[in-house]
């Protein structure tokens, strides 16, 4: 049978665990360098006693909502930020992203999309024909139905006013 001060000692060490620590030791030793412990310091070490907060699983901390017009004294007017470095595609932004996008899924040419665009769309032409500074791309199937995509000199897809898309050959 274990002595009454080891049963005491047992008992404390499984009662103790660092989670419910509530304190921590900030020891600085003499070059500088910081030793955090829940033990004592070395001999030589500044100790400096550091309150700690653990989580609880089931808490959170809300913090107030922040109330700009009374420290700054500037009335919310509202309006929508400005967008000051906005990247622009190198066709000149005639579509958006999510037309870009929708127009590869759905196999579909649109003016405004590159030759990268085109080749996710569609893939790799039948054929290249390139002169001067405009270059076209030729898709044929065997049942006689072909597209022919033309771009401009920046590699983007050359828009008409009556017809901006054409749809895959394939």
């Amino acid at each position: 049978m274990p002595a009454k001060p080891a049963l005491y000692l047992l008992t404390a060490l499984l009662h103790t665990t660092p989670a419910n620590a509530t304190t921590l030791h900030r020891c600085q030793a003499g070059d500088g360098s910081v030793t955090f412990t829940s033990m004592s310091c070395a001999t030589g070490e500044q100790l400096s006693i550091q309150e700690v907060h653990p989580y609880s699983p089931g808490w959170v901390a809300i913090m107030p909502e922040f109330n700009h017009e009374a420290v700054t004294g500037m009335k919310d007017s509202g309006r929508e930020p400005g967008i000051v470095g906005g990247t622009e595609h190198k066709c000149g932004n005639l579509i958006d992203n999510r037309q870009r996008r929708e127009a590869i899924i759905n196999r579909r040419v649109i003016a405004g999309m590159s030759q990268r665009d085109v080749e996710s769309a569609l893939g790799k032409p039948d054929k290249i024909n390139t002169r001067t500074s405009t270059t076209s791309y030729r898709y044929d199937l065997k049942r006689g139905r072909s597209a022919q995509i033309d771009f401009d000199e920046r590699g983007c897809v050359k828009g008409k006013a009556k017809s901006r898309t054409a749809k895959s050959p394939r």
